[in-house]
């Protein structure tokens, strides 16, 4: 790996092997975070709380299936951080159960059909809006799910987070994703691009 490597921050990175990241990112140099020490991150710290990362340092940020542990009132405060982390022309992905689909899961009755199978194992709309179950009942407390979002919802969020380039898109798997860049993408072509790049 280059020494001038682009740099990637994976917050929320969970066990190493699976970061879930794409490839995309594969010449980068990664740096993992988690609150969890025992998936030993790179740097040990709350998303909402990424102070032992220089302003400006990373050229992007992934963060999947991490924000929707926070509760509510703490979602700004992360959105500031990822926004602080960033280069100037760096960008962050930001991917969070669609709590809109769900809910017409759960209207038809189907809360505890398995939706697929992630590396963990089945994935339940009752583990898409009240976090992992087989995780939550080994006590693993941090991973119950403390907020949701819907495209309006991450959109609002962004917009006051003061992101000047955004797109939220619904992907497979009843997720949705959040492309962010401090200003917007001089042309729409480079943003969809990107998108395309990193199979959104």
């Amino acid at each position: 790996m280059s020494a001038m490597a682009k740099v990637i921050i994976n917050a929320g990175c969970g066990p190493p092997g699976r970061d879930r990241l794409p490839n995309f990112f594969a010449d980068w140099r990664h740096v993992r975070v988690d609150i969890d020490p025992d998936v030993a991150p790179d740097i040990v710290a709350d998303i909402t709380d990424l102070s032992m990362i220089e302003s400006g340092a990373a050229d992007a940020l992934w963060t999947a299936h991490c924000v929707e542990h926070l509760y509510a009132h703490a979602v700004p405060t992360a959105l500031a951080e990822i926004r602080r982390v960033l280069r100037d022309d760096g960008f962050a992905c930001i991917v969070v159960p669609d709590m809109q689909r769900i809910a017409a899961l759960i209207a038809e009755d189907r809360m505890h059909e398995t939706l697929y199978v992630s590396p963990a194992g089945p994935i339940t709309p009752h583990d898409m809006v009240f976090g992992f179950g087989p995780a939550i009942a080994g006590g693993q407390q941090a991973m119950a799910h403390r907020c949701g979002f819907t495209p309006a919802v991450m959109t609002r969020c962004l917009v006051e987070a003061g992101f000047g380039g955004y797109a939220v898109l619904r992907r497979a798997n009843y997720e949705l994703a959040a492309l962010v860049r401090k200003r917007d993408w001089a042309r729409s072509s480079d943003r969809d691009a990107l998108i395309a790049a990193l199979d959104l």
